[in-house]
Protein backbone atom coordinates (compact mmCIF):
# COMPACT_ATOMS: atom_id res chain seq x y z
CA UNK A 1 0.00 0.00 0.00
CA UNK A 2 1.36 3.39 -1.02
CA UNK A 3 1.39 5.95 1.78
CA UNK A 4 0.24 9.50 1.03
CA UNK A 5 2.63 12.05 2.64
CA UNK A 6 -0.09 14.73 2.71
CA UNK A 7 -2.51 12.51 4.63
CA UNK A 8 0.20 11.37 7.04
CA UNK A 9 1.31 14.96 7.65
CA UNK A 10 -2.28 15.95 8.42
CA UNK A 11 -2.81 12.97 10.74
CA UNK A 12 0.43 13.72 12.57
CA UNK A 13 -0.40 17.38 13.08
CA UNK A 14 -4.00 16.55 14.04
CA UNK A 15 -2.78 14.11 16.70
CA UNK A 16 -0.15 16.41 18.19
CA UNK A 17 -2.35 19.51 18.23
CA UNK A 18 -5.28 17.54 19.70
CA UNK A 19 -3.09 16.28 22.51
CA UNK A 20 -1.60 19.73 23.08
CA UNK A 21 -4.86 21.68 23.19
CA UNK A 22 -6.17 19.69 26.17
CA UNK A 23 -3.53 21.10 28.51
CA UNK A 24 -3.64 24.83 27.63
CA UNK A 25 -7.45 24.65 27.83
CA UNK A 26 -7.22 23.23 31.32
CA UNK A 27 -4.39 25.59 32.36
CA UNK A 28 -6.21 28.75 31.20
CA UNK A 29 -9.30 27.81 33.18
CA UNK A 30 -7.47 26.66 36.31
CA UNK A 31 -5.22 29.75 36.38
CA UNK A 32 -8.24 32.05 36.58
CA UNK A 33 -9.91 29.72 39.09
CA UNK A 34 -6.83 29.93 41.31
CA UNK A 35 -7.00 33.73 41.16
CA UNK A 36 -10.60 33.64 42.37
CA UNK A 37 -9.87 31.14 45.14
CA UNK A 38 -6.82 33.02 46.43
CA UNK A 39 -8.78 36.27 46.37
CA UNK A 40 -11.50 34.62 48.48
CA UNK A 41 -8.85 33.40 50.92
CA UNK A 42 -7.35 36.89 51.25
CA UNK A 43 -10.78 38.41 51.77
CA UNK A 44 -12.30 35.86 54.17
CA UNK A 45 -9.18 34.28 55.76
CA UNK A 46 -11.07 30.99 55.55
CA UNK A 47 -8.40 28.24 55.45
CA UNK A 48 -10.50 26.01 53.19
CA UNK A 49 -9.89 28.39 50.28
CA UNK A 50 -6.14 28.09 50.80
CA UNK A 51 -6.59 24.32 50.88
CA UNK A 52 -8.45 24.45 47.56
CA UNK A 53 -5.71 26.65 46.10
CA UNK A 54 -2.90 24.28 47.09
CA UNK A 55 -4.81 21.23 45.87
CA UNK A 56 -5.41 22.56 42.35
CA UNK A 57 -2.06 24.33 42.07
CA UNK A 58 -0.18 21.05 41.64
CA UNK A 59 -2.53 19.83 38.90
CA UNK A 60 -2.29 23.20 37.15
CA UNK A 61 1.53 23.12 37.24
CA UNK A 62 1.69 19.61 35.77
CA UNK A 63 -0.72 20.49 32.98
CA UNK A 64 1.08 23.75 32.27
CA UNK A 65 4.42 21.96 31.90
CA UNK A 66 3.06 19.36 29.47
CA UNK A 67 1.33 22.11 27.49
CA UNK A 68 4.62 24.01 27.07
CA UNK A 69 6.55 20.92 25.93
CA UNK A 70 3.91 19.79 23.42
CA UNK A 71 3.48 23.33 22.12
CA UNK A 72 7.14 23.52 21.13
CA UNK A 73 6.67 20.39 19.02
CA UNK A 74 3.98 22.14 16.96
CA UNK A 75 6.39 24.93 16.02
CA UNK A 76 8.84 22.38 14.62
CA UNK A 77 6.05 20.68 12.68
CA UNK A 78 5.26 23.92 10.84
CA UNK A 79 8.70 23.79 9.25
CA UNK A 80 9.20 20.03 8.98
CA UNK A 81 5.75 18.95 7.85
CA UNK A 82 4.30 22.07 6.23
CA UNK A 83 7.26 24.03 4.87
CA UNK A 84 5.27 25.68 2.09
CA UNK A 85 2.78 26.95 4.69
CA UNK A 86 5.66 28.33 6.79
CA UNK A 87 7.08 30.05 3.72
CA UNK A 88 3.79 31.64 2.65
CA UNK A 89 2.29 32.43 6.07
CA UNK A 90 5.56 33.29 7.84
CA UNK A 91 5.30 37.08 7.38
CA UNK A 92 1.91 37.06 9.16
CA UNK A 93 2.05 34.07 11.53
CA UNK A 94 5.72 34.32 12.58
CA UNK A 95 5.58 37.69 14.38
CA UNK A 96 2.42 36.67 16.27
CA UNK A 97 4.05 33.48 17.55
CA UNK A 98 7.17 35.45 18.50
CA UNK A 99 5.06 38.01 20.37
CA UNK A 100 3.25 35.20 22.17
CA UNK A 101 6.62 33.96 23.46
CA UNK A 102 7.92 37.43 24.34
CA UNK A 103 4.78 38.51 26.19
CA UNK A 104 2.74 35.58 27.43
CA UNK A 105 5.36 32.87 27.91
CA UNK A 106 7.89 35.14 29.63
CA UNK A 107 5.17 36.47 31.92
CA UNK A 108 4.01 32.98 32.83
CA UNK A 109 7.53 31.61 33.29
CA UNK A 110 8.66 34.65 35.28
CA UNK A 111 5.92 34.36 37.90
CA UNK A 112 5.21 30.63 37.88
CA UNK A 113 8.09 29.89 40.25
CA UNK A 114 6.85 32.54 42.69
CA UNK A 115 3.37 31.10 42.41
CA UNK A 116 4.55 27.54 43.09
CA UNK A 117 7.21 28.08 45.78
CA UNK A 118 6.76 31.58 47.15
CA UNK A 119 3.66 31.26 49.31
CA UNK A 120 5.62 31.16 52.59
CA UNK A 121 8.52 33.33 51.42
CA UNK A 122 6.80 36.50 50.29
CA UNK A 123 3.73 38.35 51.46
CA UNK A 124 0.30 36.94 50.68
CA UNK A 125 -0.63 39.94 48.53
CA UNK A 126 2.56 39.69 46.49
CA UNK A 127 1.91 35.99 45.97
CA UNK A 128 -1.60 36.84 44.81
CA UNK A 129 -0.06 39.30 42.35
CA UNK A 130 2.11 36.47 40.96
CA UNK A 131 -0.97 34.27 40.53
CA UNK A 132 -2.71 37.09 38.67
CA UNK A 133 0.30 37.55 36.38
CA UNK A 134 0.33 33.86 35.48
CA UNK A 135 -3.41 33.99 34.74
CA UNK A 136 -2.94 37.09 32.59
CA UNK A 137 -0.12 35.31 30.79
CA UNK A 138 -2.41 32.43 29.89
CA UNK A 139 -4.96 34.91 28.52
CA UNK A 140 -2.31 36.66 26.42
CA UNK A 141 -1.09 33.33 25.11
CA UNK A 142 -4.60 32.33 24.10
CA UNK A 143 -5.14 35.72 22.45
CA UNK A 144 -2.04 35.47 20.23
CA UNK A 145 -2.60 31.84 19.28
CA UNK A 146 -6.29 32.42 18.52
CA UNK A 147 -5.34 35.47 16.47
CA UNK A 148 -2.93 33.40 14.37
CA UNK A 149 -5.39 30.55 13.92
CA UNK A 150 -8.30 32.89 13.20
CA UNK A 151 -6.20 34.62 10.54
CA UNK A 152 -5.85 31.23 8.85
CA UNK A 153 -9.65 30.93 8.98
CA UNK A 154 -10.41 34.49 7.85
CA UNK A 155 -7.21 36.04 6.41
CA UNK A 156 -7.10 39.83 6.27
CA UNK A 157 -4.59 42.69 6.13
CA UNK A 158 -2.39 41.07 3.47
CA UNK A 159 -1.57 41.29 -0.22
CA UNK A 160 -0.08 38.62 -2.49
CA UNK A 161 2.44 39.56 -5.19
CA UNK A 162 4.19 36.92 -7.33
CA UNK A 163 3.20 34.16 -4.92
CA UNK A 164 4.59 35.98 -1.88
CA UNK A 165 2.47 37.22 1.00
CA UNK A 166 3.00 40.76 2.30
CA UNK A 167 1.40 42.33 5.36
CA UNK A 168 -0.21 45.67 4.51
CA UNK A 169 -2.14 46.25 7.76
CA UNK A 170 -1.01 44.60 10.99
CA UNK A 171 -4.15 45.62 12.87
CA UNK A 172 -6.29 43.75 10.35
CA UNK A 173 -4.01 40.72 10.56
CA UNK A 174 -4.27 40.54 14.35
CA UNK A 175 -7.90 41.64 14.70
CA UNK A 176 -9.11 39.61 11.73
CA UNK A 177 -12.86 39.13 11.14
CA UNK A 178 -13.32 35.96 13.23
CA UNK A 179 -10.88 36.66 16.09
CA UNK A 180 -13.15 38.95 18.20
CA UNK A 181 -15.72 36.13 18.35
CA UNK A 182 -13.51 33.04 18.47
CA UNK A 183 -11.38 34.35 21.37
CA UNK A 184 -14.20 34.79 23.94
CA UNK A 185 -15.71 31.52 22.73
CA UNK A 186 -12.43 29.68 23.40
CA UNK A 187 -11.79 31.39 26.75
CA UNK A 188 -15.28 30.53 27.93
CA UNK A 189 -14.66 26.93 26.88
CA UNK A 190 -11.49 26.91 29.01
CA UNK A 191 -13.33 28.31 32.02
CA UNK A 192 -16.10 25.73 31.58
CA UNK A 193 -13.45 23.01 31.44
CA UNK A 194 -12.02 24.09 34.79
CA UNK A 195 -15.49 24.54 36.33
CA UNK A 196 -16.60 20.99 35.54
CA UNK A 197 -13.25 19.55 36.63
CA UNK A 198 -13.47 21.33 39.98
CA UNK A 199 -17.13 20.42 40.49
CA UNK A 200 -16.54 16.80 39.45
CA UNK A 201 -13.72 16.22 41.94
CA UNK A 202 -15.75 17.86 44.71
CA UNK A 203 -18.75 15.69 43.83
CA UNK A 204 -16.58 12.58 44.06
CA UNK A 205 -15.48 13.49 47.58
CA UNK A 206 -19.12 14.11 48.61
CA UNK A 207 -20.12 10.70 47.28
CA UNK A 208 -17.23 9.16 49.25
CA UNK A 209 -18.13 11.31 52.31
CA UNK A 210 -14.57 12.64 52.52
CA UNK A 211 -13.15 16.15 52.89
CA UNK A 212 -16.70 17.48 53.14
CA UNK A 213 -15.93 21.18 53.68
CA UNK A 214 -13.51 21.21 50.77
CA UNK A 215 -15.97 19.27 48.60
CA UNK A 216 -18.95 21.52 49.34
CA UNK A 217 -16.98 24.65 48.49
CA UNK A 218 -15.64 23.25 45.23
CA UNK A 219 -19.03 21.93 44.10
CA UNK A 220 -20.65 25.27 44.96
CA UNK A 221 -17.97 27.25 43.11
CA UNK A 222 -17.73 24.91 40.12
CA UNK A 223 -21.46 24.69 39.48
CA UNK A 224 -21.95 28.44 39.98
CA UNK A 225 -19.26 29.30 37.45
CA UNK A 226 -20.48 26.64 35.01
CA UNK A 227 -24.08 27.85 35.14
CA UNK A 228 -23.16 31.43 34.31
CA UNK A 229 -20.55 30.47 31.72
CA UNK A 230 -22.68 28.01 29.74
CA UNK A 231 -25.44 30.61 29.38
CA UNK A 232 -22.90 33.04 27.94
CA UNK A 233 -21.33 30.32 25.77
CA UNK A 234 -24.63 29.57 24.02
CA UNK A 235 -24.97 33.27 23.20
CA UNK A 236 -21.35 33.54 22.00
CA UNK A 237 -21.71 30.38 19.93
CA UNK A 238 -24.74 31.77 18.11
CA UNK A 239 -22.83 34.96 17.22
CA UNK A 240 -19.79 32.95 16.06
CA UNK A 241 -22.07 30.73 13.96
CA UNK A 242 -23.38 33.78 12.09
CA UNK A 243 -19.85 35.12 11.59
CA UNK A 244 -18.52 31.87 10.14
CA UNK A 245 -21.63 31.52 7.95
CA UNK A 246 -20.63 34.85 6.42
CA UNK A 247 -16.92 34.13 5.92
CA UNK A 248 -16.82 30.31 5.67
CA UNK A 249 -20.27 29.24 4.45
CA UNK A 250 -19.10 25.76 3.41
CA UNK A 251 -18.12 24.94 7.01
CA UNK A 252 -21.55 25.76 8.38
CA UNK A 253 -23.33 24.11 5.44
CA UNK A 254 -21.48 20.88 6.22
CA UNK A 255 -22.12 21.30 9.95
CA UNK A 256 -25.90 21.27 9.37
CA UNK A 257 -25.94 18.23 7.08
CA UNK A 258 -27.84 19.74 4.14
CA UNK A 259 -26.76 19.17 0.52
CA UNK A 260 -29.29 20.98 -1.68
CA UNK A 261 -28.75 24.66 -2.43
CA UNK A 262 -31.86 25.39 -0.38
CA UNK A 263 -33.46 22.98 2.04
CA UNK A 264 -37.15 22.22 2.21
CA UNK A 265 -39.36 24.67 4.05
CA UNK A 266 -39.79 24.29 6.96
CA UNK A 267 -36.38 22.69 7.48
CA UNK A 268 -35.73 19.89 9.95
CA UNK A 269 -32.76 19.88 12.32
CA UNK A 270 -30.66 16.77 11.74
CA UNK A 271 -29.10 14.91 14.66
CA UNK A 272 -27.93 11.86 12.73
CA UNK A 273 -27.02 11.48 9.05
CA UNK A 274 -25.18 9.05 6.77
CA UNK A 275 -23.68 11.41 4.19
CA UNK A 276 -22.49 10.33 0.75
CA UNK A 277 -19.91 12.85 -0.45
CA UNK A 278 -19.66 11.24 -3.89
CA UNK A 279 -23.35 11.50 -4.77
CA UNK A 280 -23.87 14.69 -2.75
CA UNK A 281 -26.77 13.39 -0.70
CA UNK A 282 -27.64 11.80 2.64
CA UNK A 283 -28.31 8.10 2.52
CA UNK A 284 -30.15 8.46 5.81
CA UNK A 285 -31.12 11.44 7.97
CA UNK A 286 -32.85 11.65 11.34
CA UNK A 287 -33.99 15.04 12.56
CA UNK A 288 -36.64 17.09 14.31
CA UNK A 289 -39.20 18.72 11.95
CA UNK A 290 -39.40 22.54 11.94
CA UNK A 291 -36.47 22.86 14.36
CA UNK A 292 -33.95 23.66 11.61
CA UNK A 293 -35.94 26.69 10.47
CA UNK A 294 -36.56 27.88 14.02
CA UNK A 295 -33.02 27.29 15.28
CA UNK A 296 -30.99 28.30 12.23
CA UNK A 297 -33.10 30.97 10.51
CA UNK A 298 -35.11 32.19 13.54
CA UNK A 299 -38.33 31.74 11.59
CA UNK A 300 -41.00 29.05 11.19
CA UNK A 301 -40.47 28.46 7.47
CA UNK A 302 -36.88 29.53 6.70
CA UNK A 303 -34.70 27.51 4.32
CA UNK A 304 -31.14 26.40 5.11
CA UNK A 305 -28.34 26.54 2.52
CA UNK A 306 -26.66 23.23 1.64
CA UNK A 307 -23.15 22.17 0.69
CA UNK A 308 -23.91 22.10 -3.05
CA UNK A 309 -23.54 25.89 -2.95
CA UNK A 310 -19.77 25.22 -2.72
CA UNK A 311 -17.86 23.66 -5.65
CA UNK A 312 -16.90 20.04 -5.01
CA UNK A 313 -13.17 20.71 -5.01
CA UNK A 314 -13.65 23.25 -2.21
CA UNK A 315 -15.98 21.22 -0.01
CA UNK A 316 -14.95 19.89 3.41
CA UNK A 317 -15.86 16.31 4.30
CA UNK A 318 -19.40 16.65 5.62
CA UNK A 319 -19.37 13.69 8.02
CA UNK A 320 -16.36 14.94 9.99
CA UNK A 321 -17.67 18.49 10.27
CA UNK A 322 -21.26 17.45 11.04
CA UNK A 323 -20.41 15.12 13.91
CA UNK A 324 -17.75 17.38 15.40
CA UNK A 325 -20.39 20.10 15.57
CA UNK A 326 -22.97 17.72 17.06
CA UNK A 327 -20.51 16.53 19.72
CA UNK A 328 -19.69 20.10 20.74
CA UNK A 329 -23.26 21.33 20.66
CA UNK A 330 -24.68 18.21 22.28
CA UNK A 331 -22.31 18.57 25.23
CA UNK A 332 -23.22 22.26 25.49
CA UNK A 333 -26.89 21.29 25.80
CA UNK A 334 -26.05 18.77 28.53
CA UNK A 335 -23.95 21.41 30.33
CA UNK A 336 -26.84 23.84 30.16
CA UNK A 337 -29.19 21.20 31.63
CA UNK A 338 -26.70 20.52 34.44
CA UNK A 339 -26.51 24.25 35.17
CA UNK A 340 -30.30 24.53 35.38
CA UNK A 341 -30.45 21.46 37.63
CA UNK A 342 -27.79 22.94 39.92
CA UNK A 343 -29.79 26.14 40.30
CA UNK A 344 -32.93 24.19 41.20
CA UNK A 345 -31.08 21.98 43.70
CA UNK A 346 -29.32 25.00 45.19
CA UNK A 347 -32.71 26.65 45.72
CA UNK A 348 -34.01 23.42 47.29
CA UNK A 349 -30.87 23.23 49.49
CA UNK A 350 -30.06 19.77 48.11
CA UNK A 351 -27.06 20.61 45.97
CA UNK A 352 -24.69 18.57 48.17
CA UNK A 353 -27.02 15.68 49.01
CA UNK A 354 -28.59 14.63 45.68
CA UNK A 355 -26.50 11.61 44.76
CA UNK A 356 -27.89 11.37 41.22
CA UNK A 357 -26.73 14.92 40.54
CA UNK A 358 -23.32 14.32 42.13
CA UNK A 359 -22.82 11.28 39.90
CA UNK A 360 -23.68 13.42 36.86
CA UNK A 361 -21.02 15.92 37.92
CA UNK A 362 -18.46 13.13 38.25
CA UNK A 363 -19.19 11.90 34.73
CA UNK A 364 -19.11 15.49 33.44
CA UNK A 365 -15.58 16.06 34.78
CA UNK A 366 -13.86 15.71 31.35
CA UNK A 367 -16.79 17.19 29.38
CA UNK A 368 -15.13 20.57 28.84
CA UNK A 369 -12.04 19.00 27.28
CA UNK A 370 -14.14 16.77 25.01
CA UNK A 371 -16.31 19.69 23.88
CA UNK A 372 -13.23 21.83 23.21
CA UNK A 373 -11.63 19.09 21.11
CA UNK A 374 -14.86 18.73 19.13
CA UNK A 375 -14.93 22.50 18.55
CA UNK A 376 -11.35 22.48 17.26
CA UNK A 377 -12.11 19.56 14.94
CA UNK A 378 -15.09 21.52 13.63
CA UNK A 379 -12.91 24.58 13.00
CA UNK A 380 -10.03 22.73 11.37
CA UNK A 381 -11.86 20.08 9.32
CA UNK A 382 -14.43 22.66 8.22
CA UNK A 383 -11.66 24.87 6.80
CA UNK A 384 -10.47 22.12 4.46
CA UNK A 385 -9.28 21.82 1.78
CA UNK A 386 -7.59 25.09 2.74
CA UNK A 387 -4.84 25.63 5.30
CA UNK A 388 -5.13 29.39 4.72
CA UNK A 389 -8.74 29.82 3.69
CA UNK A 390 -9.07 30.79 0.05
CA UNK A 391 -5.29 31.28 -0.39
CA UNK A 392 -3.33 28.07 0.18
CA UNK A 393 -4.59 24.50 -0.02
CA UNK A 394 -3.41 21.99 2.55
CA UNK A 395 -2.13 19.61 -0.12
CA UNK A 396 0.09 22.39 -1.50
CA UNK A 397 1.49 23.28 1.93
CA UNK A 398 3.03 19.88 2.78
CA UNK A 399 6.83 19.51 2.87
CA UNK A 400 8.56 17.13 0.44
CA UNK A 401 9.21 14.61 3.22
CA UNK A 402 9.13 10.82 2.58
CA UNK A 403 5.98 9.10 3.79
CA UNK A 404 8.03 6.59 5.81
CA UNK A 405 9.63 9.40 7.80
CA UNK A 406 6.23 10.91 8.61
CA UNK A 407 4.87 7.51 9.63
CA UNK A 408 7.82 6.77 11.92
CA UNK A 409 7.61 10.16 13.63
CA UNK A 410 3.85 9.74 14.03
CA UNK A 411 4.38 6.40 15.80
CA UNK A 412 7.06 8.02 17.99
CA UNK A 413 4.72 10.87 18.91
CA UNK A 414 1.96 8.43 19.83
CA UNK A 415 4.33 6.48 22.11
CA UNK A 416 5.86 9.54 23.81
CA UNK A 417 2.54 11.34 24.24
CA UNK A 418 0.98 8.20 25.71
CA UNK A 419 3.68 8.32 28.39
CA UNK A 420 2.94 12.03 28.98
CA UNK A 421 -0.77 11.41 29.33
CA UNK A 422 -0.23 8.40 31.57
CA UNK A 423 2.11 10.38 33.84
CA UNK A 424 -0.38 13.24 34.09
CA UNK A 425 -3.30 10.93 34.88
CA UNK A 426 -1.31 8.99 37.50
CA UNK A 427 -0.14 12.24 39.09
CA UNK A 428 -3.67 13.71 39.14
CA UNK A 429 -5.34 10.53 40.41
CA UNK A 430 -2.78 10.27 43.23
CA UNK A 431 -3.49 13.84 44.30
CA UNK A 432 -7.24 13.19 44.25
CA UNK A 433 -6.84 9.89 46.12
CA UNK A 434 -4.72 11.46 48.83
CA UNK A 435 -7.09 14.40 49.16
CA UNK A 436 -6.57 18.07 49.98
CA UNK A 437 -5.37 17.40 53.51
CA UNK A 438 -2.27 15.68 52.12
CA UNK A 439 -1.38 18.45 49.64
CA UNK A 440 2.11 19.85 50.41
CA UNK A 441 1.91 23.25 52.05
CA UNK A 442 5.00 24.47 50.18
CA UNK A 443 8.34 23.27 48.85
CA UNK A 444 11.38 23.86 51.00
CA UNK A 445 14.40 25.59 49.49
CA UNK A 446 17.34 23.28 48.96
CA UNK A 447 20.79 23.65 47.51
CA UNK A 448 21.09 20.29 45.79
CA UNK A 449 19.01 17.69 43.99
CA UNK A 450 19.66 15.23 46.82
CA UNK A 451 18.21 17.62 49.40
CA UNK A 452 15.24 18.35 47.13
CA UNK A 453 14.10 14.73 47.45
CA UNK A 454 14.38 14.45 51.22
CA UNK A 455 11.12 13.40 52.97
CA UNK A 456 10.65 16.75 54.70
CA UNK A 457 10.67 18.50 51.33
CA UNK A 458 8.24 16.15 49.58
CA UNK A 459 5.85 15.72 52.50
CA UNK A 460 3.64 18.20 54.28
CA UNK A 461 4.69 20.66 56.97
CA UNK A 462 3.46 18.57 59.92
CA UNK A 463 5.47 15.54 58.90
CA UNK A 464 8.48 17.74 58.32
CA UNK A 465 8.35 18.81 61.97
CA UNK A 466 7.78 15.22 63.16
CA UNK A 467 10.72 13.91 61.13
CA UNK A 468 13.30 16.47 62.22
CA UNK A 469 14.61 14.47 65.25
CA UNK A 470 15.03 11.37 63.11
CA UNK A 471 16.83 13.33 60.46
CA UNK A 472 19.22 14.83 63.00
CA UNK A 473 19.88 11.38 64.45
Amino acid sequence: MKLDPAILARIQFAFTVSFHIMFPTMSIGLASFLVVVEALWLKTKNPVYLQIYKFWLGIFAMGFGIGVVTGIVLLFEFGLGFSRFAEIAGPAIGPMIALEVLTAFFLEAGFLGVMLFGLHRIGAKLHFFATCMVAIGTLLSASWILSANSWMQTPAGIAIHDGRLTVVNWLHVIVNPSWPYRLPHMLTAAYLTASFMVAGVGAWYLLQRKHLDFARRTVALGTAFATVLIAGQVFLGDILYGTMLKYQPSKMQAAEGFWEQKSQSPAPYYWFIIPDQKTQRNRFALGVPYLGSIWLTHSLDGRVAGLKNTPRDRQPIMGMVFYAFRAMYGLAIVMFAVGVASLWLRFQKRLFSSRWFLWILVFMTPSGIIATLAGWYLAETGRQPWVIYGILRTADAVSPVPAQALLSTLIAFVCVYTVFLGAFLIFTIRIIRHGPAEAPSYAEASGSLKNAFRPYVLDNAKRAVDSEPALRA
